[in-house]
C-alpha cells in the first residue's frame, strides 16, 4: 500500500496538473502592439495604431471555451456563422494621396465591410445579413442597413489576405456605406475589445477628442487565419485592430511642424500592457524633401531600423516600451519630432476662422525666383448662412475681399541719396535704406462667389397668407364666441323732451 501511494504522488507531481495546463494554454496566444508615428511632406503627422493578437487556437464551432486575450464577442461570431476572413474599416475623411503620399491602411470613406464564409456555409446570403446585423450591435454602427441592394460580389478585387485553399467568389460578400459618421460611440467598443482596454500600453493615447480632432481618422478590424509555423502544418487566427489619424499641424494655429505625443494625444506613455509581448513606437525619420530634411527625435531611441516600404527606403527610430532602460530616467516617454533645418523659403502663419467671430488670416513670407509661377491652395468647408445673414441682393452672390501681396522688388538702377522730404510720394511713403530694392504693395480684385440661396418670396407668402387666416377666420370666430347682444327698450324721453312738448302744446302743434 506504500508503494501504491508512493507511486500515485509521483503520477500526480509528473502529470499536467491545472496550473501547467493554464501556463501552455495562456502561452498559445499573443499580443503585439506598436505605433508608428509619420511625418507627411506637407507638414502634418501620421499616427497609426496596430494591436496584433494572434491566437493558436481553432475557433470551430463548439472547439474553444476559453478565451484570454482573443475578445470572446468576435471569437463566438467567427465559429456561429462560419466566418473564414472579416475586414471590417470605419473611416471620417479621406486620405490625400497626393500631399500625404501612399497610406500605410487604404480604406474608402464611410463604413467598409468585406467577408469571405467557409465552405461549409449553406446559405451564404443569411450569414451576411446576420453578420452584419450582429456588428452593428457590437461596434454600435448602421451596418443593419447593409441589404442586397448594397451588396456586391466581387470576382478579381477582394482577394483572401491569410490561408485560404480556394477562391470561391460565392462565398464573397462586400458592401460599402460612404454616409456613415465616425465618431466616439464607434470608438468606445473599439478600445473594449483590446485586452487591455485603454487603461495601458498604448492605448492610453486613445483620447476620443484629440483623434477625432484630425483631417483623416480611420478604425479598422481584421480577423483573418494564418499558418502556425513555418511547416504551415497548424493554423492559427490573427486579429488586427487598426487606426490611422492624420493631425493637421495648423490647427494649433502656430504654424510649426514640430511635434510630440502630448501635442497630438495630449497624453504621453507611461506603463506599458502587461498582458503585450512586444510593446514599441516607430518614427519615421527618412528625408521628406529634395532638400533632404532630417528629423530628429528625443528622447535618444533604443535602436535603429532600416527596411523598404512601398519601394522606398524608410528609416525608423525606434523605442521598445519593454526595455529596462526606456523609463528609468522619467516616469513617462514624450516623443519629440523636431526639424534639423527650418525652411527658409516659406515662414507660415495662419490663424483659423471662427464662425461668425473672426475670419481667416494667412500670411505667406515666400522668396520667389525669377520667372516662376506660385500657386497656394486652400481647402475650406462649407457652412450654411442662417436666413437673417443674407445679404439684401443674395442672388448677386457673395463677394470675397481682396488680397494683398507685399514685395519687396529689387532695383535694376542705382539709387543716389536725396532729401526724403523732396522725395516723391511713393519714395516717402515706402522709403528704402540703400535704394537696391523698392516696396510694393498690390492688391488683387475681390472675388465673387455664387451661392445657392433660399427663395425669400416663400415666406413672405407664408407669412401675408397667415396673417390673413389669423385676421379673418381668427377675428370672426372670436367676435361671435366673445360677444353678447341686449334687448334695449324704447325710452321715453328726458326732462328736456318733456319741457319741448308743454311748448308744443300751448303753441297747438303735435308732440314729439
Amino acid at each position: 500500500m506504500a508503494a501504491a501511494a508512493l507511486l500515485l504522488l509521483l503520477l500526480a507531481a509528473a502529470g499536467p496538473g491545472p496550473g501547467r495546463a493554464d501556463a501552455r494554454r495562456e502561452r498559445r496566444d499573443a499580443l503585439r502592439e506598436e505605433l508608428l508615428l509619420s511625418p507627411l511632406p506637407t507638414g502634418d503627422v501620421a499616427a497609426t495604431f496596430q494591436f496584433r493578437t494572434r491566437w493558436d487556437a481553432d475557433l470551430q464551432r463548439g472547439a474553444v471555451s476559453h478565451y484570454r486575450l482573443f475578445p470572446k464577442a468576435l471569437g463566438r461570431l467567427v465559429a456561429a456563422l462560419g466566418v473564414r476572413e472579416l475586414h471590417l474599416a470605419l473611416t471620417q475623411g479621406f486620405w490625400r494621396t497626393r500631399y500625404w503620399g501612399q497610406p500605410p491602411l487604404q480604406a474608402p470613406a464611410g463604413a467598409e465591410l468585406w467577408v469571405w464564409f467557409q465552405p461549409t456555409v449553406t446559405d451564404v446570403d443569411k450569414a451576411w445579413k446576420e453578420l452584419s446585423n450582429i456588428l452593428s450591435g457590437i461596434f454600435c454602427a448602421s451596418l443593419n442597413f447593409i441589404d442586397s441592394t448594397n451588396t456586391v460580389i466581387p470576382t478579381a478585387s477582394f482577394k483572401p489576405l491569410g490561408l485560404a485553399n480556394g477562391t470561391d467568389h460565392h462565398l464573397l460578400r462586400y458592401a460599402v456605406l460612404p454616409r456613415e459618421v465616425v465618431c466616439t460611440e464607434n470608438l468606445t467598443p473599439w478600445k473594449k475589445l483590446l485586452p487591455c482596454g485603454s487603461k495601458a500600453g498604448l492605448a492610453v493615447l486613445l483620447k476620443a477628442e484629440r483623434l477625432f480632432h484630425s483631417s483623416y481618422h480611420s478604425q479598422a478590424v481584421h480577423i483573418r487565419p494564418i499558418c502556425r509555423d513555418a511547416s504551415c502544418l497548424a493554423v492559427s487566427w490573427e486579429l488586427r485592430q487598426t487606426l490611422t489619424v492624420v493631425f493637421d499641424f495648423f490647427s494649433s494655429g502656430q504654424g510649426k511642424k514640430d511635434w510630440s505625443l502630448f501635442k497630438m494625444f495630449s497624453r504621453t506613455l507611461t506603463d506599458t500592457c502587461p498582458l503585450a509581448s512586444q510593446s514599441k513606437v516607430y518614427v519615421d525619420i527618412s528625408p521628406k524633401n529634395k532638400e533632404k530634411e532630417l528629423l530628429e527625435v528625443s528622447p535618444p531611441p533604443t535602436s535603429v531600423h532600416e527596411a523598404i516600404v512601398q519601394g522606398d527606403r524608410k528609416t525608423y527610430a525606434v523605442y521598445d516600451l519593454l526595455s529596462p532602460s526606456l523609463f528609468n530616467t522619467s516616469r513617462s516617454l514624450n516623443v519629440q519630432l523636431k526639424w534639423k533645418r527650418p525652411q527658409d523659403s516659406c515662414y507660415i502663419h495662419y490663424e483659423p476662422a471662427q464662425d461668425r467671430r473672426r475670419p481667416h488670416l494667412l500670411e505667406m513670407l515666400i522668396q520667389l525666383p525669377a520667372n516662376s509661377v506660385t500657386k497656394i491652395t486652400i481647402q475650406f468647408e462649407r457652412a450654411l448662412l442662417k436666413w437673417t445673414e443674407y445679404p439684401p441682393d443674395p442672388n448677386h452672390g457673395f463677394y470675397v475681399g481682396s488680397s494683398v501681396l507685399s514685395a519687396l522688388v529689387p532695383s535694376v538702377t542705382a539709387m543716389k541719396d536725396m532729401d526724403v522730404e523732396q522725395s516723391p510720394l511713393f519714395t516717402s511713403l515706402f522709403p528704402s535704406s540703400d535704394g537696391s530694392s523698392y516696396f510694393v504693395r498690390l492688391y488683387t480684385e475681390p472675388l465673387l462667389v455664387n451661392l445657392p440661396t433660399p427663395d425669400f418670396s416663400m415666406p413672405y407668402n407664408v407669412i401675408c397668407l397667415t396673417c390673413t387666416v389669423v385676421a379673418v377666420c381668427y377675428g370672426s370666430f372670436y367676435n361671435l364666441l366673445t360677444r353678447t347682444f341686449h334687448v334695449e327698450e324704447p325710452s321715453r324721453g328726458g326732462l328736456a323732451k318733456r319741457l319741448a312738448n308743454v311748448i308744443r302744446k300751448f303753441r297747438g302743434v303735435p308732440p314729439l
